[in-house]
């Protein structure tokens, strides 16, 4: 379950201007303490499941370098992917900038003398 599935912030009172700002996904503390707890127990049944296993002390040790290799990769991933929405992020807000200035720099109104 993704941060987009939590309640959403309130939004403020609309103040009659036009505000760009979009607003940004809110991680709510429940949600983080669910994620937290439950990669904690996963890794800590797996760890007890490789140690319990019967089998020799090499395929055990194999097993949890399979295991934290696993975990290593996705944290990397997730930050390559939290990177990249970040970056997308700050690309639209950069051109909705330009867009604004844009607008505002064109008077649809004026009539050019002739």
């Amino acid at each position: 379950m993704s941060s987009f599935a939590q309640a959403p912030r309130a939004r403020p009172a609309h103040d009659g201007g036009m505000s760009t700002t979009p607003l940004r996904p809110h991680t709510t503390t429940a949600f983080y303490v669910q994620a937290a707890v439950s990669f904690g127990a996963s890794l800590t049944l797996v760890g007890f499941g490789i140690a319990y296993l019967p089998v020799g002390a090499w395929l055990r040790a194999f097993l949890a370098v399979g295991v934290l290799y696993t975990v290593t990769s996705a944290f990397t991933l997730s930050k390559c992917v939290r990177d990249r929405q970040e970056e997308t992020a700050v690309v639209s807000r950069v051109d909705q900038a330009r867009l604004d200035k844009l607008l505002a720099e064109q008077d649809l109104l004026r009539v050019d003398a002739h």
